[in-house]
């Protein structure tokens, strides 16, 4: 399946021309409603061992969760590990992954940040404008911001502020657990990333979509 690219930009950048691209991508950046109730979304998870890199996606049918289609690449690592600056060793990876698609998903989900990020442009900010669709990111840590703490029981959420701007919220998914944080990447609302998520996470801390995706990006890797 061919992806157009917007916005797109090389990748063999230095550090310093990295978080200039960032910058600027992060203007592109759209909080707005999904056009349609999303029948399927796409879990997308990349792995790592020493030079290589493995990226995988698992698309998933809303409401009932099962799988409709995978993909995977492998190839070499072209850029360093620089915290803030993951996307640019992640994506030259997911790309030739969603190529290799036979459906299209209506939304994506990442693990990592969307604009909960120093410069507005984590995993899931990058990959939504550069794809111009719907993508949000579910991050296991938090990279940027302050809370407080959520209820203990599932479903209960507090916003992820940077002084007085919500850029994210903080999700119990499962009771009793460590939350999951949140954010937008591009062309979907929060409290629709939310509530996706919710839905995604019938049972474990992280939802189907990721889980997923991370088993089979460590598949044979």
């Amino acid at each position: 399946m061919s992806f157009e690219l917007h916005h797109a930009h090389p990748w063999d950048v230095s550090p310093e021309e990295a978080v200039a691209l960032q910058r600027r991508l992060a203007a592109q950046v759209r909080a707005v409603p999904l056009e349609t109730s999303p029948k399927t979304i796409a879990g997308l998870d990349v792995s790592v061992r020493g030079d290589r890199v493995q990226a995988a996606v698992v698309v998933l049918s809303l409401p009932e969760l099962t799988v409709v289609d995978t993909a995977v690449w492998g190839g070499p690592v072209t850029f360093p590990y620089i915290p803030g600056l993951l996307s640019f060793r992640e994506i030259p990876a997911v790309l030739p992954a969603l190529e290799r698609l036979r459906v299209c998903p209506d939304v994506f989900m990442t693990d990592g940040q969307g604009v909960a990020h120093p410069r507005r442009l984590g995993l899931a900010a990058h990959l939504g404008v550069l794809l111009e669709r719907p993508v949000f990111g579910v991050a296991k840590t938090r990279l940027w911001g302050t809370h407080t703490a959520p209820g203990h029981e599932r479903g209960a959420t507090v916003p992820l502020l940077d002084d007085d701007e919500v850029i994210g919220a903080v999700v119990r998914t499962r009771a009793g657990v460590k939350p999951v944080y949140v954010s937008i990447g591009h062309r979907i609302t929060l409290e629709e990333a939310v509530r996706l998520t919710l839905a995604c996470a019938p049972r474990y801390k992280i939802p189907e979509p990721t889980r997923r995706a991370h088993h089979l990006s460590r598949a044979g890797f």
